[in-house]
């Protein structure tokens, strides 16, 4: 049994990898704000020795929470994974960055089987991800996603949105399932906008109610393929801050980002992929401010130009 429990003083938001129970997930990381650092503001400050109040990575468990290993996955003749190798702690947070194009969305969308792998293996908390079926519904119901694009439902509201998981595929009750919504909806900051329909919603607010439902599953690690690439500017920062939030009470994720700023933040390892291959892998510091690949020097020497 592996459980994760935030540090402040109010109730702990748990999470026990053999089963999952109820948690009070108003922990007392709202006030906390992600620093952001983008070619938009002049570029990331990697000259920084990094911020003021870093973000403790959990313990790691007895085991990975998820394993991936010698995957290889072709479109066609094109290789877009080739022989990757990762490993993911209960608790730890991966941010993947690097080159668009280099393979970084499709080993995110591999994970949960939204892309088949061509060979290899990928393992969840011990378990090698079945192929189809039954098996696959239930490995998804404890992996939550974030896409790019929102993808809620159009013509539900916010808060069916996010009830219609836990009602459909965990069975529980509506009472139960309006609840934890509205306690997860009031811990992204749109608690006031549940009855209203996506498209009544910002960009940034769309955003935080797909992370909520993603939260609703109660899932054991969340994945977050580029969660603010559809978003204006000054709507970024509201996901981020969710987002940090959730990196601060111990929830294991990986997540696809060009977000430079929330990397050095919130990771507690760096992977860098270009050309379907994980190039390198380090801490944030040692990757930003010493990177030991030409690659990564080429690709870290151009945010800072550009």
């Amino acid at each position: 049994m592996i459980t994760l429990r935030h540090r402040g003083p109010r109730s702990t938001w748990v999470f026990v990898i053999v089963s999952v129970p109820r948690g009070d997930f108003h922990a007392a990381a709202d006030d906390v704000k992600s620093e952001r650092m983008t070619d938009s503001e002049g570029g990331p400050d990697l000259t920084k020795d990094g911020p003021e109040d870093p973000i403790e990575p959990a313990a790691a468990g007895d085991r990975p929470l998820v394993v991936v290993e010698n995957v290889n996955k072709h479109f066609g003749e094109l290789h877009v994974l080739k022989d990757i190798n990762l490993t993911v702690d209960p608790g730890e947070v991966v941010v993947v960055i690097g080159p668009s194009g280099g393979g970084k969305s499709t080993l995110c969308r591999a994970i949960n089987r939204l892309e088949p792998i061509d060979n290899g293996k990928i393992l969840l908390d011990g378990k090698e991800l079945p192929k189809e079926g039954k098996e696959l519904a239930k490995l998804r119901a404890d992996v939550g996603m974030v896409f790019q694009s929102f993808n809620l439902f159009a013509h539900k509201t916010i808060l069916d949105n996010v009830t219609l998981g836990p009602i459909k595929v965990r069975k529980q009750g509506r009472q139960e399932s309006e609840k934890h919504a509205m306690e997860l909806l009031d811990r992204v900051g749109i608690a006031n906008q549940a009855h209203k329909y996506p498209a009544q919603l910002s960009g940034g607010q769309q955003q935080r109610a797909a992370i909520a439902r993603s939260l609703a599953m109660r899932p054991k690690v969340m994945l977050f393929d580029e969660p603010t690439s559809a978003l204006d500017p000054e709507m970024v920062n509201e996901v981020l801050d969710v987002m940090t939030g959730l990196a601060r009470e111990g929830m294991t994720m990986i997540v696809v980002t060009h977000e430079m700023g929330f990397a050095r933040r919130a990771a507690r390892k760096v992977v860098f992929m270009a050309d379907g291959q994980i190039v390198e892998e380090n801490t944030p510091d040692e990757f930003f401010t010493n990177a030991r690949t030409e690659r990564a020097k080429d690709f870290l020497s151009k945010i800072l130009t550009h």
